[in-house]
């Protein structure tokens, strides 16, 4: 895999830096298990972690992948607004129950969303009916996530080496994103389990079992199941400003189909990828990108994108202001938003 170069960040200091970059690698990693992994002591580190999670500066939250257990198919949604309206359409559609991630960004489009909904043609009802100002939005396109090459909670910062990753990720294996499952079907204890996880992906399994009213062990054994089967990953909610990666960008592309594994499969190494997924529509994928700076943003539209066969249209939008992430609202200044869980 090949990683970004990272430049230093004036708003936290390098010892924070790298406690993201671990609870990026994994969110529910102990404090010590941290600290030998970013060289500082255990006392400091859950000190100083344990701020930044505080302060809503960073958030790990427990995302459920709704394809696996049934909960309804995601959509790539473009939006174009009428001027001016395009921070009031991004803060009711982050408002929505539905809307999983939403940005206001520059370019083709003004708003980017990600919508799970029952079925696609649900969302004709979302932009419509579940908006105060519909008119706001002059045109939608909306692409359903038909496979996802990696996801967000898989991506490495590249901040920390090869050590970090494997103390941190020991097992070494990535989700099986290729193909479709059966839907597992939860049981209500393991949603009430979920949605403690959702408000608080670092809960311990006594709080979860305090919480739901089960023992220790069993919480322990449900939460490791979940997992097992897929249906529960772990997201490391924070802005990329902060460690040092000041772009932040969606690529829409248009590959013949016959590139389209290897032009999914090839992104997904890129150190700069921190999502990319087939879609049905005028774009068959979706990326969601980091770089540095706008400097760095030349070389990877002509030497990673313009590389690649196959690809007839590249379209980048860049993140302006991004308001929800895996569900979690956040303010102007990127902080999580104080608000009941999902």
């Amino acid at each position: 895999m090949h990683h970004v170069q990272v430049k230093s960040s004036g708003n936290v200091g390098d010892v924070d830096r790298r406690i993201i970059a671990a609870l990026q690698l994994n969110g529910r990693a102990t404090w010590k298990q941290v600290a030998a992994a970013v060289g500082a002591t255990e006392s400091t580190v859950a000190r100083r972690g344990q701020q930044l999670l505080d302060a809503g500066i960073v958030t790990v939250t427990g995302v459920l992948d709704h394809l696996r257990c049934g909960l309804g198919i995601s959509l790539q949604v473009r939006l174009r607004c009428r001027p001016g309206t395009a921070n009031v359409v991004a803060e009711a559609l982050a408002g929505l129950e539905v809307a999983r991630f939403v940005s206001v960004v520059t370019g083709s489009a003004d708003v980017a969303a990600e919508l799970v909904v029952p079925h696609h043609r649900d969302v004709a009802s979302v932009l419509v009916d579940g908006l105060p100002q519909p008119d706001d939005i002059v045109e939608t396109e909306a692409m359903v996530v038909v496979r996802k090459f990696s996801a967000v909670e898989e991506w490495d910062t590249g901040l920390l080496g090869p050590e970090a990753v494997a103390l941190l990720r020991p097992d070494g294996t990535q989700p099986d994103h290729r193909e479709w499952h059966e839907p597992e079907r939860l049981s209500a204890q393991e949603f009430a389990i979920a949605e403690v996880l959702a408000a608080d992906g670092r809960a311990s399994y006594s709080q979860i079992a305090a919480a739901v009213g089960v023992s220790h062990s069993t919480a322990a054994r449900r939460v490791e199941s979940l997992v097992r089967r897929g249906c529960l990953r772990f997201r490391t909610v924070f802005e990329a400003r902060l460690i040092g990666l000041d772009v932040e960008f969606l690529q829409w592309l248009t590959v013949e189909p016959g590139e389209l594994e290897n032009v999914g499969a090839q992104l997904a190494k890129q150190g700069s990828t921190r999502y990319v997924s087939a879609t049905a529509g005028r774009f068959n994928l979706c990326l969601h990108g980091v770089l540095p700076g706008y400097g760095d943003l030349y070389h990877y539209m002509t030497a990673v994108i313009g590389a690649l066969p196959g690809i007839h249209t590249a379209d980048m939008t860049l993140q302006a202001r991004t308001l929800k992430r895996a569900w979690v609202r956040t303010g102007t200044d990127g902080t999580r938003m104080k608000e009941p869980p999902r």
